[in-house]
């Protein structure tokens, strides 16, 4: 892990993906899409993602969305 997950954010399962019926993988964080890839690059993410589990699979998951999240988003609402 090292200097990538300092705080260990990626231990709780917070991504996701989806693969559709034409070939998209939606990725979600905390269960919110976040990003949708479509032709090569979804291709390609499900390349890596074959046979990885937990965290190397989080953390997959987290590069692929990109840099979303800034830190000053608002909490969620209820």
């Amino acid at each position: 892990m090292g200097e990538v997950d300092k705080r260990g954010k990626l231990d709780d399962d917070v991504f996701a993906y989806q693969v559709t019926k034409d070939g998209r993988v939606r990725l979600f964080w905390h269960e919110r899409l976040v990003k949708t890839l479509a032709g090569d690059d979804a291709r390609k993410l499900l390349s890596k993602l074959d046979g990885l589990d937990g965290h190397d699979l989080q953390l997959a998951l987290a590069k692929a969305t990109g840099n979303f999240k800034r830190g000053n988003e608002r909490p969620k609402r209820r």
